[in-house]
């Protein structure tokens, strides 16, 4: 049985450990660019690793290459790219111009392959997947420093990446 986390204006969804890798989950069929640089929450609410807990991030997200334990392959973030950019609609479908990135990343216990947790995220405009990359990682220390709840850190990435820093205290 899946349990899902509400939070204001995000909804974590998590799967126990003994459920199946990350089978194609329902989304919904069409995706609305307004939400950018943030995606559209009905289509991309975030996901989380049920392996990945506060009381596991010494053995997990705070091992260095960790991520690459659990990051899918290209072959299915590709293919999962091209699916989702025809369902946010948009314009330019050059796969070259978007990253598949999770929403709740990996070093934050994202959910490696649940669609839920992956969206096209343009490389063009003000805010883009690499200025999330900075964000990302100062929660993570953070978070194996002690500094901020495993939790907490990932609510505010979901909720809004471009805030998250400052809601969780440390920017």
């Amino acid at each position: 049985m899946a349990a899902v986390v509400c939070t204001g204006a995000a909804t974590l969804v998590t799967t126990p450990a003994s459920a199946a890798p990350s089978a194609p989950h329902a989304v919904a069929l069409s995706c609305s660019t307004d939400y950018l640089p943030l995606p559209d929450p009905s289509c991309t609410p975030g996901a989380t690793n049920p392996d990945v807990t506060q009381d596991t991030i010494d053995q997990t997200i705070c091992v260095s290459g960790w991520t690459r334990t659990v990051r899918p392959p290209a072959s299915y973030t590709n293919a999962l790219k091209v699916k989702q950019i025809a369902e946010y609609g948009y314009d330019d479908t050059s796969t070259a111009d978007y990253e598949e990135d999770h929403l709740i990343p990996l070093e934050l216990g994202g959910a490696p392959r649940d669609p839920r947790n992956l969206w096209p995220e343009p490389h063009y405009g003000d805010r883009t997947a690499a200025n999330k990359d900075s964000i990302e990682n100062a929660l993570k220390r953070a978070v194996c420093n002690g500094q901020v709840a495993l939790v907490d850190a990932q609510n505010a990435i979901a909720t809004d990446w471009t805030t998250a820093k400052s809601v969780v205290g440390i920017g």
